[in-house]
């Protein structure tokens, strides 16, 4: 694989959309994956309830990784209670975390009430799809630890069609940053009253858009185009043109402000609410 590390974004956007799917299967095939993906296979279907995986590390690992949990590991305790929760109480522990990604691992593994009855484990396309997901996370981590941006836009790409309210952008801190960063908001808006950070959202964006595969990619080159534009490499190569335009006499020294045109920066108009 190509490491995209230290290069720019919009370069870096380029080569993973050339690249991913060949990337994904060096993933599949590299040998410390392939080893937990045959072992997931060959034995999650003994696993009838939740102490059955959990009692197995590697199986229980394999998962949490698979559904991006990998720093809750050791939250074993914790997660056997997600696991166990009725997602029909409002009291269940998986109703009360915030962090989707615990509803979609609960929704996912598919235990019945106390963590029993799963047949999921025995279904051959279930498990086709843990795989698929953990190779996916794998990728998009990976990405994301060489580059910020592009792990952002990727986790973007993934969930934009199962937005439905401006909530489920608010509680997701990556969905949150790319939607600022996109529509050239200031950070501080996260502090204001959460009703009213959704009402900005809904001026700012029809989310049933996000369905068109068309509007998603105009918002990650807008995206992309607007982080590269703000980036501290960008900042600082602006600063070096501005000290040695007043070294060399250009202007009088003096200091003319540039701004960014956002609409320009992509010729993005699909967002707006239609």
């Amino acid at each position: 694989m190509i490491s995209i590390s230290g290069m720019s974004g919009i370069v870096a956007l380029q080569l993973v959309n050339a690249t991913e799917q060949k990337d994904q299967e060096l993933i599949r095939k590299a040998p410390q994956h392939a080893r937990e993906i045959d072992y997931f296979l060959d034995n999650i279907g003994d696993v009838e309830n939740v102490e059955d995986l959990t009692e197995d590390y590697r199986l229980y690992s394999f998962v949490m990784k698979a559904y991006d949990l990998e720093d809750q590991i050791f939250g074993k305790a914790m997660m056997e209670k997600v696991l166990k929760s009725d997602p029909l109480e409002p009291t269940a522990l998986v109703n009360r975390l915030t962090d989707q990604r615990f509803k979609d691992f609960h929704k996912a593994m598919g235990f019945g009430p106390e963590g029993v009855g799963n047949r999921n484990t025995l279904n051959a396309a279930w498990k086709t799809a843990v795989v698929n997901k953990y190779v996916d996370t794998q990728y998009v981590n990976g990405k994301n630890d060489e580059s910020e941006t592009i792990g952002t836009v990727l986790e973007f790409r993934r969930k934009a069609a199962s937005i439905d309210s401006p909530f489920d952008i608010l509680r997701d801190s990556d969905l949150s940053e790319f939607f600022r960063t996109a529509f050239g908001l200031p950070e501080a808006m996260a502090g204001i009253d959460i009703d009213r950070q959704a009402a900005v959202i809904t001026e700012k964006l029809d989310l049933s858009t996000l369905s068109d595969p068309e509007v998603v990619e105009d918002l990650v080159k807008r995206y992309v185009a607007i982080r590269e534009a703000t980036s501290d490499t960008a900042v600082r190569r602006n600063a070096a043109v501005t000290l040695l335009s007043g070294a060399l006499g250009v202007g009088s020294g003096s200091y003319i402000p540039a701004t960014i045109d956002i609409e320009a920066i992509q010729g993005f108009g699909g967002y707006r609410r239609r």
